[in-house]
């Protein structure tokens, strides 16, 4: 980025400090730092609340989602819009968890059942939450790394200091400061001032593509470059789509907007912020259409890198954009790791498009491993009589699209499965812990950044960084007030037993905020993650939405819910989600 872009992206953060600092003297109380005192409007409640759910780790969600599935995966996503705005009209949940006064939901959670229930829910949904967040900062500041082309390391004091945490530690001290100086009130104010100037960002980038690409001639015909079955148009023809398709859309919506309806407290300042019932319903409804918008943006967006990456208009910049990315993550994945050697030759590989000797024995090694297990869980199903012995086992994803009528885009698709496969090969024969899914999963995640980082020009690549960072610090913010809130009021003080007085009920929520940040500080420099975002906010949500829905939805609308039912619920749900966690780990350490 040149020093235009630098002092446009520079801004944001000024600007958030300056507006949390002069609003923090409105904070006369806890009401006030938990709930912004309750007087909140609905204007204000849409911008914010709006700004607030969607964070850059959201954005990187959406654009791996439509990378990956394309338009047809978003044309039954937006059966949730009229579901979403119907339930919203009619005060589904809003109105009666309004009506029985609760500052949050853990205080809900002990008038309709106990003490005990609030106190095991509130571990549990603390535990769900924070480890949820965790991965915030490093996806948030991995993006901004790639996007700005910043380098993977910086030498300190002699010491060798990844940039993604220097950049998390920035963010975060931001975050810390505005969330701890006045709680919900300076969060709602720098969310929506941080809301109000993203729409001027929107415009200028909407247009921005809108001119620079082609619908007929650079956006559809790489849309269409698909195998039977994983249109990226037709909404009719994803029967073979693996990862984002209609299960998974079904699944969320059912989720989201009935059975769990507000159950995720990720934005818990929100949900009791307004001065009344009615404005919380009328700020949901018009963050609705907000919330919809954005979400188109961020479509275009991808499907637009996708045409960039796999298009014939920009074939010359999109090998120079994927050469730089291969680079980058095999960098990235091998830091802290002696993988030198497999580095090497795979950037001689991206550069020429030949495969070295040494390269092919890492990757005859892969295959080795991949065939053996596929043997192993063979004879695992033939033992345990779910085929028969003469059964042969079931082709994988990579060589059933090999055999496609239609051949995608090779070039990106071979290049992360050379370095995928590479990297298992050079952990077979060195016997050192090396994650080739991390390599996949920082590859996807990454392809759109990069791409962003070629097309966009000056002045327009500041502005983007901008959104960027106004994105990451509203999350941050929220999250970090939200499960300091709920470890504070449904945790320590049920455990307690008596009040803080007001200046320790104050403290202690600063301190928990801080605590938090630290947390998802030291979770995010060191777990490698491995799968899509989606589904790590699926599986760690799973500990606490497992059984939520039924305490909340059935507490507020069904007198015959008991306390016993509602513990059964939760118990079963988070053995659910962790049971998925674990086998997850399991299932990549064997691939």
């Amino acid at each position: 980025m040149g020093w235009i872009d630098w002092l446009i992206a520079l801004f944001p953060l000024v600007l958030v400090a300056f507006v949390g600092w002069r609003a923090q003297r409105y904070v006369k109380g806890v009401s006030d730092f938990l709930s912004a005192g309750r007087v909140a409007g609905r204007y204000v409640v849409a911008v914010a609340g709006g700004e607030a759910g969607m964070g850059l780790i959201s954005v990187i969600a959406i654009f791996e989602a439509y990378y990956n599935s394309g338009l047809a995966y978003s044309f039954w996503n937006a059966i949730a819009a009229p579901l979403g705005m119907l339930l919203m009209l009619t005060g589904y949940c809003i109105y009666r968890y309004r009506e029985t006064r609760a500052m949050t939901m853990g205080q809900f959670l002990e008038m309709r059942y106990n003490r005990k229930f609030r106190i095991f829910a509130g571990f549990l949904q603390a535990i769900s939450g924070v480890v949820n967040y965790a991965i915030f900062p490093a996806v948030g500041a991995r993006f901004l790394v790639y996007f700005c082309d910043l380098p993977l390391v910086v030498s300190l004091g002699g010491w060798e200091i990844p940039t993604f945490m220097l950049v998390m530690a920035v963010f975060l001290s931001v975050a810390v400061f505005v969330a701890s100086i006045g709680g919900q009130i300076t969060i709602m104010a720098t969310d929506c001032v941080q809301g109000i100037m993203s729409y001027m960002i929107y415009v200028i980038l909407i247009a921005f593509l809108l001119i620079k690409f082609s619908w007929f001639n650079d956006i559809v015909p790489p849309l269409l470059n698909r195998p039977e079955g994983k249109s990226f148009l037709n909404p009719f023809d994803i029967h073979k789509l693996r990862d984002f398709n209609i299960f998974f859309v079904s699944v969320g919506i059912f989720s989201m907007y009935i059975f769990n309806r507000m159950a995720w407290s990720g934005t818990q300042g929100y949900n009791s912020a307004a001065r009344n019932a009615h404005e919380q319903k009328m700020g949901g409804v018009l963050g609705g259409w907000r919330t919809g918008l954005t979400y188109l943006i961020y479509a275009l967006v991808a499907v637009c890198a996708y045409a960039y990456l796999n298009g014939d208009r920009f074939a010359k910049e999109a090998v120079q954009c994927r050469n730089d990315l291969a680079v980058k993550a095999m960098a990235d994945v091998g830091r802290g790791v002696d993988t030198g050697a497999v580095r090497e030759e795979f950037n001689a590989y991206v550069a020429t498009g030949e495969k070295s000797p040494e390269l092919e024995r890492y990757i005859a090694l892969a295959d080795q491993r991949k065939a053996e297990r596929e043997a192993e869980i063979h004879a695992s199903k033939v033992r345990w009589g779910l085929i028969k012995e003469e059964a042969t086992p079931v082709a994988t994803e990579r060589s059933e699209a090999g055999t496609s009528n239609i051949q995608p885009k090779p070039d990106l698709e071979e290049v992360v499965a050379v370095g995928s496969q590479a990297l298992q090969g050079y952990g077979e024969a060195t016997g050192q812990n090396v994650s080739s899914q991390t390599f996949t999963t920082i590859f996807g995640q990454m392809r759109i950044p990069m791409a962003l980082k070629s097309l966009l020009p000056i002045g327009i690549t500041g502005l983007f960084c901008a959104l960027c960072v106004f994105l990451l610090i509203s999350t941050d913010t929220t999250y970090l007030h939200s499960w300091a809130g709920i470890i504070v009021q449904d945790v320590i003080l049920p455990l307690r037993g008596k009040p803080f007085t007001p200046r320790q009920h104050m403290k202690m929520l600063r301190v928990l905020i801080v605590l938090v940040a630290l947390f998802a500080f030291i979770f995010s420099s060191f777990f490698a993650q491995v799968d899509f975002i989606m589904m790590f906010f699926a599986v760690t949500g799973m500990i606490w939405l497992g059984g939520a829905g039924s305490c909340i939805v059935g507490g507020l609308y069904w007198k015959r819910g008991t306390t016993a039912g509602a513990f059964t619920a939760l118990v079963i749900g988070s053995t659910l989600g962790v049971a998925g966690i674990i086998l997850q780990k399991i299932w990549e350490a064997g691939l």
